[in-house]
């Protein structure tokens, strides 16, 4: 009976008269910054204006990243009319305040809630205050919501509870990204796409190699679903938080961009590395990401350690990344036109988007040597 439930949900949904989420944004995956990965809890005003700084100091803005993100634990409380309130130690100056330095920056200021009573981290979530939350953030100069699910009551389905939202927000008549992030328990993929601008496919990421591999695998299937204006999301960036190797963060920004995942930058950019840095703003991978075709990139081939994936790009060119998922040992592979698609006897010059030249003219096959968890990536471009 509940599968029935959720299936006429569903239904009830794709033939709504909302025709999705008219709000214009998210013609490309959103790029930015959000504090939870690195900070978790322990946030505050001055971490935000140190990280907005320091972003735009080491050109992470000006290859794209605009959105600065509060993650959990900003709010303390309500007011008795309902308002939400800031935690006063932790924001003196308030959130509209903040919001407003993050603008005159020329950046983008987003905040977090919950379509549930209380957020993840006990405070307090915005069901049955989705009006007056919608408004308030409006009224403060936001620019970006992410819609987290914990603490939902059992017979309030997320395909009920994130319209809801939607609906508040643009009934503010000011344009919010809305970030869905119900973890992908009910097929997001399905049914987001007329509510949300993007939507969490998996759980959380965290700074391990095997947990990326279990997203990406969780993520790749669903690449039909992704398109201007709406995303799948496997969650933010673990560049540069300090667990991984050089190699296995390459790959990782790699396939997140060629998946069209938001880049959400997850580290502390105060203290980057330079090879955090080269990573962050590779605008040759970045590219790739906001292509105008918007096609998420997915795995055309497959070996017992070793995988292929390709997207199409405007301009009739294509990217392709060799990933060799073998922990130790490197790996000579090989890409047919026919296994990506392309025409045959069509030839194509590979770029190398990490080396930033280009590698040869190919025709037919496309080869090359990869490091173990390492990736190739190359865009092709018609000869």
């Amino acid at each position: 009976m509940k599968l029935l439930l959720i299936s006429a949900v569903v239904a009830a949904l794709c033939v709504a008269s909302s025709v999705g989420l008219d709000n214009g944004l998210g013609r490309t995956p959103q790029m930015g910054f959000n504090t939870w990965n690195h900070f978790g809890c322990n946030i505050n005003e001055t971490i935000i204006r140190s990280t907005v700084d320091a972003m735009i100091d080491t050109g992470l803005t000006a290859v794209g990243y605009n959105y600065i993100n509060l993650d959990d634990c900003w709010a303390l409380n309500r007011t008795a009319a309902g308002v939400i309130v800031a935690d006063p130690v932790a924001f003196p100056s308030g959130i509209a305040a903040l919001a407003s330095y993050v603008h005159s920056k020329g950046l983008l200021f987003g905040v977090y809630s919950d379509a549930g009573t209380k957020t993840c981290a006990g405070r307090p979530g915005s069901l049955g205050y989705e009006k007056i939350d919608a408004q308030t953030y409006a009224s403060w100069g936001v620019d970006y919501l992410k819609y987290d699910n914990c603490n939902a009551p059992a017979d309030q389905t997320p395909m009920v509870r994130y319209p809801v939202m939607r609906d508040a927000l643009n009934a503010t008549g000011r344009p919010i990204f809305f970030s869905m992030c119900e973890w992908g328990d009910y097929d997001p993929a399905k049914w987001a796409a007329p509510v949300g601008n993007s939507w969490r496919t998996t759980g959380d990421v965290s700074d391990s190699w095997s947990r990326i591999i279990t997203i990406l695998e969780a993520n790749e299937p669903l690449w039909k679903a992704a398109g201007p204006g709406g995303w799948n999301d496997p969650d933010m960036l673990e560049v540069g938080n300090g667990v991984l190797s050089t190699t296995e963060y390459t790959s990782h920004f790699t396939l997140w961009a060629l998946m069209k995942a938001p880049l959400i930058i997850g580290c502390d950019v105060t203290k980057m590395t330079n090879d955090t840095l080269r990573i962050l703003t590779n605008t040759e991978v970045i590219e790739w990401n906001q292509d105008s075709l918007g096609i998420q990139g997915h795995r055309v081939k497959r070996g017992l350690l070793s995988e292929v994936w390709m997207a199409p790009l405007a301009n009739g060119r294509f990217a392709v990344v060799l990933f060799n998922t073998d922990p130790l040992l490197s790996a000579h592979m090989t890409v047919t036109w026919a296994e990506l698609g392309l025409t045959a006897g069509s030839k194509y010059t590979a770029r190398d988007v990490w080396q930033h030249k280009n590698v040869g003219l190919y025709a037919g096959t496309f080869d090359a040597q990869v490091a173990p968890k390492g990736v190739v990536a190359v865009t092709l471009v018609p000869a």
